[in-house]
């Protein structure tokens, strides 16, 4: 139905949906579809759970649109234009110290290598000493908190290129900084090439970001 719709409005665009694949339209405007964003918690009955769509011109997230059916919520921004709850602009907290927020931190289980998982286990526990609380979904219902201002920061090491674009502009236009895992810029460019590339993330208001890429380099050197 999505991508009918799509296709309807605008047939000139690229299509990336996570279940159908790619459609290629050599334009320089692609949509990125995730239809259900939390599928395990979906499947399981937990409402935190999804449907997204962005879109990107080039590389660049210029719009975005988020789901929670559950909580009858939809989360809308436009690159400008500020982000909107249900029609109420929302912005990330105004708190400064990380020791005040909740922060969610979305870590899947590498069976292949459990290393990671091991690593990435005792980085949670560092960031649980700086915070008030952790909190997760492991999935969009996570970063859409903090564009609220309801948690201070969302990170997660495991992710794909439909889980990021809506996200992306959504944070963006409420304030708050969308960076890979270790504060870089995330890179979108051709996009139609990257559907099995793994993205990371971290999520925050520019201060609040700060502190938790302090704290991920941190442990990241005691690791190595």
């Amino acid at each position: 139905m999505i991508i009918e719709r799509i296709q309807k409005e605008f047939p000139d665009y690229n299509i990336i949906d996570e279940e159908t694949g790619i459609i290629d339209n050599t334009s320089e405007f692609t949509w990125v579809i995730d239809p259900i964003d939390g599928t395990s918690n979906f499947q399981k009955g937990v409402p935190t759970y999804g449907i997204m769509l962005g879109l990107l011109k080039g590389a660049i997230p210029i719009a975005g649109g988020v789901i929670l059916p559950y909580f009858n919520e939809l989360y809308i921004a436009e690159k400008g234009k500020g982000t909107f709850c249900n029609d109420k602009k929302i912005t990330v907290t105004s708190e400064k110290e990380l020791l005040n927020t909740l922060v969610a931190y979305g870590i899947d289980g590498h069976q292949e290598n459990p290393k990671v998982t091991h690593d990435e286990a005792k980085l949670l526990g560092d960031i649980i000493l700086s915070i008030r609380n952790y909190r997760v979904s492991n999935s969009v219902f996570d970063i859409l908190l903090t564009a609220k201002g309801s948690y201070g920061g969302s990170l997660n090491k495991t992710s794909k290129i439909w889980d990021n674009v809506a996200p992306h502009i959504i944070i963006e236009e409420a304030g708050g900084l969308y960076t890979d895992f270790y504060g870089k810029p995330i890179d979108y460019a051709k996009p139609l090439t990257k559907l099995s590339h793994n993205f990371t993330y971290c999520v925050a208001s520019p201060v609040l970001h700060d502190e938790l890429q302090k704290i991920i380099h941190t442990s990241n050197k005691s690791n190595s």
